[in-house]
């Protein structure tokens, strides 16, 4: 499965980069918008995702079935639905795009301002659903996680048990790697300042913000993508890093099986579709195929394609034990892992954003 989980992280890091991409790519490009435009026809629908092989597996997993079932084409779009291009094309008052795979957080926000449909419940079946993860304008249709690697030839026959463990210099020597883009990374240093799970919302982003930055020292880099957070263990710079779900089975198999990962105190992120307002297809039909795709089995081949944990969680049964113990929401996995907080995020990620760069790179 290493191509799989090669595969996954590359098409994430685009996704929680779009707070800053939002700012200047496709927010306000005509050329942009008018470049789908000519896909939207009846009888079809335009899914538009991250790119790379993200296309060929939402496909396979969910578009041809999808044709088969309801006559209706559905079309890969890799160009990125950021908050600023799903706004863009919104605004046109001609939008190219019915379906995109968004952050809830995003999606709500957009949804509050007009420009997202509400998900019809009536369709889409909340029972196919992990509790908890479905929202006013996103459906849940994936997980991944932030979790612990660690280099497990530097610490004999300690095992770290959380974030305390992480950020335990003396107990664990050794530097290590934090996320770039800050997502998980306030709640991995609350963790480890003994705020108890229960009450980490809202977030004291001073407090997590102290810990970092006092932290600094230990840190020999902050990775922005997949293929960084697993080099930086690979290469013995660092000794941990808390790096996505989808690289710890390929981070265990290039490293022979020293380099090892927990899911105790890891921080669960859901990934959404989400309907734009106006959309050509139609939300009937839209609604339809997002109902499609929470079958099991269809979110099996995403997760072997993709690695994207299956938000049914009837899927875990279809799993074999060697593919569960990388499954972000395994029931055996998720209950020892956090959710992040998607209303927390909707309202106070950009600006915590803006202070954790500052602070990384002071």
């Amino acid at each position: 499965m290493t191509d799989t989980f090669e595969k996954a992280g590359q098409i994430a890091i685009s996704r929680r980069r779009f707070t800053q991409m939002a700012a200047f790519m496709l927010s306000a490009s005509p050329i942009a918008l008018g470049a789908t435009r000519g896909w939207a026809a009846e009888g079809e629908l335009v899914f538009v995702n991250w790119g790379g092989d993200a296309g060929p597996a939402y496909d396979k997993a969910y578009g041809a079935p999808f044709k088969e079932e309801a006559g209706i084409t559905v079309k890969q779009d890799g160009s990125g639905p950021t908050e600023g291009a799903v706004a863009a094309q919104f605004e046109s008052g001609k939008p190219a795009w019915d379906i995109v795979d968004i952050d809830p957080f995003s999606a709500q926000a957009l949804g509050k301002k007009g420009m997202m449909e509400p998900i019809d419940y009536a369709v889409v079946d909340k029972a196919k659903m992990r509790e908890g993860f479905g929202w006013e304008f996103a459906a849940s249709t994936y997980f991944f996680s932030y979790i612990i690697a660690y280099d497990a030839s530097k610490f004999g026959d300690k095992v770290p048990t959380g974030m305390a463990d992480f950020f335990d210099v003396e107990k664990f020597p050794g530097k290590r790697s934090l996320y770039k883009w800050g997502a998980g990374m306030w709640e991995a240093a609350l963790l480890a300042d003994g705020v108890e799970p229960a009450k980490l919302y809202p977030l004291d982003l001073e407090r997590a913000h102290k810990k970092i930055a006092a932290f600094k020292d230990n840190v020999v880099s902050y990775w922005g993508g997949g293929a960084e957070s697993q080099s930086v263990l690979l290469n013995g710079e660092a000794s941990m890093a808390l790096i996505w779900s989808t690289r710890a089975g390929l981070i265990e198999k290039d490293s022979g099986g020293s380099i090892k990962f927990i899911w105790d105190q890891g921080l669960i992120s859901p990934g959404a579709m989400g309907v734009i307002k106006g959309n050509p297809g139609g939300k009937d039909a839209a609604m339809k195929f997002i109902a499609s795709a929470q079958d099991p089995k269809k979110q099996i081949i995403m997760f072997e394609m993709l690695g994207q944990g299956p938000a049914n969680p009837a899927a875990d049964a279809l799993l074999p034990p060697e593919q569960a113990k990388l499954n972000p929401v395994d029931p055996a996995n998720m209950s020892k892992q956090i959710a992040l907080d998607m209303a927390w995020y909707e309202t106070n990620y950009g600006p915590a954003l803006d202070e954790y760069t500052k602070i990384i790179s002071a």
